[in-house]
């Protein structure tokens, strides 16, 4: 039985994750007890776009892509604004990555933009009776399950393109960590012949204007001093870029990215000014 991975704005609730993952085993066909990780989100697409991304960097490196499902439930309705029957959401896709992971879950926004390149198939699945609040129980556990018990030929599948997936376009907070640092869209590769090392570069953010020094690393400035640098994110050849200041956290006016930018939220813009 392969293990589940779910990345979801409602991960951070108790009694959710636990209602989730009895209803996963109910449908489960193998009787040992299933290895369930939980991350949680936010309603943002692109920070779901982002935490999967980076699971599944992850997983290709160190882990069993063969034996591993990823099921990702961010699904703010941006289709519409008022009346929807039955609570529908966007339309449920079953990806299958170069690597051997299995996706599911709503292609809602961008929640798959991220891993778009990593694709071998991608499916739409027709098969959900939507009923009820509660989709990620009533509806997706079932899917779930069918996938972690490499049962899903079983499933009313039909293969279509990559395209009807999003592309994410500029640059945009992907995460916000529990130090304050904030982790970008914004590849390494995107920097380069435009600044070096240890020059300052405009950035806007929340609405707020701030120069960071461009770094190699988090402690390569001064205490205190905003910064910007490649961090622990993204494909190892081409880093996610970090804003925040290396602090002293024991002092009182320790100040981190997410205080420099007034507490902005995972998808905010993020603009390189010139």
């Amino acid at each position: 039985m392969k293990k589940l991975v779910i990345v979801a704005d409602l991960a951070d609730d108790t009694l959710t994750c636990a209602e989730v993952e009895l209803a996963i085993e109910g449908y489960l066909k193998n009787e040992t007890k299933p290895d369930i990780i939980f991350v949680s989100s936010t309603p943002s697409t692109i920070h779901t776009s982002f935490l999967l991304n980076q699971l599944v960097i992850v997983e290709e490196r160190f882990s069993r892509p063969l034996e591993t499902v990823i099921f990702q439930n961010t699904d703010p309705r941006l289709f519409a604004d008022n009346n929807l029957k039955q609570a529908k959401g966007a339309e449920p896709l079953i990806i299958r990555l170069k690597s051997g992971i299995y996706l599911c879950g709503p292609n809602a926004g961008y929640d798959f933009s991220l891993i778009k390149d990593k694709i071998d198939e991608v499916f739409k699945y027709k098969g959900l009776n939507e009923e009820g609040q509660f989709h990620t129980r009533d509806l997706y556990s079932r899917i779930c399950a069918h996938l972690m018990d490499e049962m899903e030929d079983e499933l009313d599948l039909e293969e279509t393109s990559t395209n009807i997936i999003p592309e994410l376009k500029g640059f945009h907070i992907g995460h916000l960590d529990n130090f304050g640092n904030i982790k970008t869209t914004i590849k390494k590769q995107s920097l380069k012949g435009k600044y070096e090392i240890g020059e300052l570069v405009k950035i806007k953010i929340n609405n707020i204007v701030q120069k960071a020094k461009y770094v190699d690393n988090l402690f390569a400035g001064k205490v205190g001093e905003l910064v910007i640098y490649p961090g622990s994110s993204g494909e190892i050849n081409d880093k996610f870029l970090e804003i925040t200041a290396w602090q002293h956290f024991g002092e009182e006016s320790a100040k981190t990215g997410r205080h420099f930018f007034n507490d902005p939220k995972p998808g905010m813009t993020v603009e390189i000014l010139t």
